[in-house]
């Protein structure tokens, strides 16, 4: 997919991933970006800089999701790739208990992570099937088809997450729908801010959001269902399904290597 011509839609855009998702996507010819956040004013200033159009949606509501894709179809036109791009990672309250984490934050973190993905999906795809057309690239991260240390909700969510892309994916593709997982590990962003240790996830690196962005636009031109921004994630994948064994073990290790 190239991105030239398209109506766009960005969750999470205002800030990390998502507003260089958005400046990528204006460079490379896109046709109108809708910034969506819930910080309305920082969507709003990244929108204006893109002279697109900002709006503040909870990716958590099915209701709030529908009537942002029922106005943007009326008002701009059809929306051609959404971007749930939206996450939160919260750290387990306890180090040592992989459910320590209240109940609160698990739901949270299951809205956003991943109803938010299915969300956008059932507003979008009827449309989407009867035009045959149509892309959703989802921010889901290498938590997702490894793990995090030290977030059992996050690395939960995210490999639920790469479920139902995979969902998508497998349904759709004969309707002319495509599906792309963006999935990098460490980021520069807000929300490793406050993490105070990564827990392995730099393990090969912090990359910019910008790096990110170009690896996005590289695998979108590709159509790849996995977009890996640290190319070694790949080898990860193998070696975690050659040997899921020896692989918990290195996890381990790892953990232990951090605490």
């Amino acid at each position: 997919m190239e991105v030239a011509g398209k109506v766009i839609v960005v969750t999470g855009g205002a800030v990390g991933i998502g507003r260089a998702l958005v400046e990528r996507f204006a460079k490379a010819g896109a046709k109108h970006l809708v910034v969506i956040d819930i910080n309305e004013a920082e969507a709003s200033a990244v929108a204006a800089s893109v002279d697109g159009t900002a709006r503040r949606v909870d990716v958590a509501s099915a209701t709030e999701i529908a009537a942002l894709v029922e106005e943007i179809e009326a008002t701009i036109g059809p929306i051609d790739l959404f971007c749930s791009n939206a996450g939160i990672l919260p750290v387990d309250t306890d180090p040592n208990n992989a459910a320590s984490t209240p109940q609160a934050e698990w739901t949270r973190t299951w809205q956003v992570n991943v109803m938010a993905h299915v969300h956008a999906a059932a507003a979008l795809l009827p449309r989407m099937i009867a035009r045959k057309s149509g892309y959703f690239l989802q921010t889901v991260s290498a938590a997702g088809l490894l793990s995090q240390i030290g977030s059992a909700a996050y690395s939960t969510t995210k490999h639920a997450a790469i479920g139902f892309a995979e969902s998508l994916a497998i349904t759709h593709r004969d309707h002319g729908i495509k599906v792309s997982c963006l999935c990098p590990q460490a980021v520069q962003t807000p929300m490793i801010a406050g993490v105070a240790t990564m827990n392995g996830a730099d393990i090969d690196g912090v990359l910019t959001p910008e790096a990110v962005a170009e690896a996005t636009i590289e695998g979108l031109a590709k159509e790849s269902f996995l977009i890996l921004p640290h190319p070694k994630v790949a080898t990860y994948i193998v070696k975690k399904a050659e040997n899921y064994d020896r692989w918990l073990g290195g996890m381990v290790k790892l953990r232990r290597s951090l605490h």
